[in-house]
């Protein structure tokens, strides 16, 4: 049996001040994530971050919690249960699908061990980052790697680097956008909106941003938007170090204060929708360009479980199977 393991970034347990402390703690934690030496980076982390931004945070988690939980582990958990679906309704009992989170729970030691278990001696690890980035797909490699240090006999292992190419991504992004507009009418602008990292990962030789631009580039010409139709950001910058420019949050403040009047928002990075998207961008962005003079802001959501979606990303998955 050949096992998939899903990774998503994480979620807290609970919308709470004390489930997100443990939740941060474990993320920031993490050197891939941080690049500050632990002499430096420990106190702050267990002074001011850890004492001030849990109660933020839970705050902002319990205005998008869904009822079955966080919208990032509902959605990809649909997502998981989608694909079993299509494998199993295919050949059952030749492929397992199970969903871990790098950070938080379903942990990748639990999710590696529970393919083990179920027989699987052949494991593809997905992550569900389109684009690589050392913060992201190489901290999942790391939590893989540390959990198979400790078994004996390892399965066959593969490892779906990154999709941000890929034409059934491209094409889902576009369905995607292309429905809004169906429903809504075309905007005056498309913003693209990827997550942000520290200008300094790509001086040492992240390949993240040329990745997030080809993305672009590639649902640009599937739209067939024109220059002026469209802007590319980068969002939830953390700390005062420069990130990625142009800021999502500047640039919304820039169009509604120019004269944009309709804005589409659209985060191609993500693959479920999660507190970045639904609260940053749907909430805090809409707010910040409505503002600035904007009079209406559309949100996009995310690829999450939808139908046609998990048939593409079966196939892109399929590209790295195993043959048998």
């Amino acid at each position: 049996m050949i096992g998939i393991l899903l990774v998503n970034l994480g979620t807290p347990d609970a919308p709470t001040a004390p489930a997100l402390r443990r939740y941060l703690r474990e993320f920031l934690s993490d050197p891939r994530v941080v690049e500050i030496p632990r002499l430096v980076w420990w106190p702050i982390l267990n002074g001011p971050i850890l004492l001030t931004r849990p109660a933020r945070s839970a705050r902002a988690y319990r205005s998008i919690w869904l009822d079955e939980g966080s919208p990032l582990r509902v959605y990809s958990q649909r997502l998981a249960e989608g694909l079993q679906a299509l494998y199993d309704a295919e050949q059952p009992g030749r492929v397992q699908v199970t969903l871990a989170m790098r950070y938080g729970q379903p942990s990748v030691a639990a999710g590696l061990r529970s393919l083990r278990d179920a027989g699987c001696r052949e494991m593809l690890v997905v992550p569900l980052y389109p684009q690589y980035a050392a913060a992201t797909t190489a901290s999942i490699f790391d939590a893989v790697a540390a959990e198979l240090r400790t078994w004996r006999n390892l399965p066959e292992l593969h490892f779906l680097r990154d999709w941000h190419q890929n034409p059934r991504y491209i094409g889902a992004l576009a369905r995607s956008v292309q429905r809004q507009w169906q429903e809504h009418g075309r905007p005056q602008r498309l913003l693209i909106s990827f997550h942000g990292l520290p200008a300094r990962n790509i001086a040492l030789g992240d390949p993240y941003r040329a990745e997030c631009e080809k993305s672009t580039e590639l649902l640009v010409a599937a739209l067939g938007l024109r220059d002026g139709e469209w802007v590319q950001t980068f969002q939830s910058r953390f700390g005062p170090a420069r990130w990625l420019e142009p800021y999502t949050a500047v640039t919304l403040k820039e169009l509604g204060s120019q004269g944009v009047e309709r804005l589409d928002c659209l985060c191609p990075g993500f693959v479920t929708d999660c507190l970045e998207t639904l609260e940053e961008v749907a909430v805090e962005g809409k707010e910040i360009f409505l503002q600035a003079g904007g009079k209406e802001m559309h949100y996009i959501p995310c690829l999450n479980d939808d139908a046609e979606w998990i048939a593409d990303f079966r196939q892109i998955i399929d590209e790295h199977l195993p043959a048998h």
